[in-house]
């Protein structure tokens, strides 16, 4: 603060005068004072412009000399049409002409036509399976929960969903707890509810009924709401321990406390997907891609970051989950979405269908560095 220094009493009955006089005159307005005067602005410094990442040969990439190179060319050669770039889309026919590949030739084919650019910063690797739950034609014991087609009412806008209004308005559509409320006049089939609840996670799967008959279980439409996991939730109220919240660990939970309790933590995640049924053709199931997911070898991503086709390579380490897998290194295709794949450096693992595979799928999070791979 700026210091005062007292002034000669004469002076001071000098200024008592002139204040007594100022105030009988009309008041004027006066220019505020100047201030004491400030150093000149620097000159702005331009912000360095950002320095491309270096491309990377493969055989720099980590693990690559571990790969398997002919099972990563050949998930390559299949699913490479699904890429719309014409750089990429010339690779892909050259590879469909070399055939089915051994190791080494593999390889060659991969390191001749393909550079690595690294996508900057870390993200995270998950997993996804395709299960196969017990159902039931009628609501049954334990198989209380209606597995529900996409809905009449249910309207997409502009990628949002709407719900139809008898006056023909729209709503956004509502969130799980309220469609579970709604009654189920329509059910396809009856699941245990937390198998539901994990169908809808995983988007697809296959569905055995009590005589035996085994149907798909297709992803049709969703509700719209943004997706929210539990387990975070189920760890920060401290049902389950930080290191043992898997898939597996979590369905184990909401099937021992199935009923309110569990449906209350269910209902946590807003989101609600509805399913079509179809014949079970053996066949993995169908991306965004419109392409069979090659098990190991696909992977869902943010389509606000990644195309469909891109060509891949995961390094992912540092797992967080007991029991999990240590890395998983290897050659991928960006062959899906999903509602909870956000970001630039986030794939979702795409692992098979089965018990097994939803065992390794639900262990999976992994501390992630991704490269795109792009034609030389």
């Amino acid at each position: 603060m700026t210091s005062r220094r007292s002034r000669p009493a004469a002076f001071a009955g000098l200024v008592l005068a002139s204040l007594v006089l100022a105030a009988c005159a009309t008041p004027r307005a006066q220019p505020p004072a100047a201030p004491f005067p400030l150093p000149p602005a620097p000159a702005p410094v331009p912000a360095p412009s950002p320095q491309p990442l270096r491309r990377l040969s493969l055989s720099e990439l980590p693990g690559w000399i571990s790969e398997d190179y002919a099972a990563a060319f050949a998930a390559y050669r299949d699913n490479c049409q699904a890429a719309r770039d014409p750089a990429l889309a010339e690779v892909c026919r050259r590879a469909k002409s070399a055939g089915p590949l051994g190791p080494q030739a593999a390889r060659d084919f991969l390191q001749a036509n393909f550079v690595a650019e690294p996508e900057p910063g870390q993200g995270v690797l998950t997993g996804y399976f395709a299960p196969v739950y017990a159902a039931r034609r009628t609501p049954q014991g334990e198989f209380t929960a209606p597995l529900r087609p996409k809905p009449a009412d249910l309207q997409v806008v502009g990628g949002a969903a709407f719900q139809l209004q008898p006056d023909h308005t729209l709503v956004p559509y509502p969130a799980r707890k309220s469609i579970e409320a709604s009654p189920a006049v329509e059910a396809l089939a009856w699941l245990r509810p937390e198998e539901l609840f994990f169908l809808q996670v995983q988007g697809s799967g296959v569905l055995v009924f009590e005589d035996g008959r085994r149907l798909k279980a297709l992803y049709a439409a969703n509700n719209g709401q943004p997706f929210a996991g539990i387990a975070n939730p189920m760890r920060d109220r401290g049902l389950l321990p930080r290191d043992q919240t898997s898939a597996e660990a979590i369905r184990a939970w909401l099937a021992a406390h199935r009923g309110p309790e569990a449906d209350a933590l269910m209902q946590l995640n807003p989101r609600y997907a509805f399913f079509r049924l179809a014949p079970d053709d053996g066949q993995p199931p169908v991306g965004a891609a419109n392409l069979p997911l090659p098990p190991g070898r696909a992977v869902a991503v943010d389509p606000a970051f990644h195309t469909m086709g891109e060509l891949l390579w995961l390094d992912a380490e540092a797992p967080i989950l007991a029991g999990a897998f240590p890395r998983y290194r290897r050659l991928v295709t960006a062959l899906d979405t999903g509602g909870a794949i956000k970001g630039e450096v986030r794939a979702d693992l795409y692992i098979g269908q089965g018990d097994a595979a939803g065992t390794e799928a639900g262990r999976v999070r992994h501390a992630l560095r991704l490269y795109r791979l792009v034609p030389r």
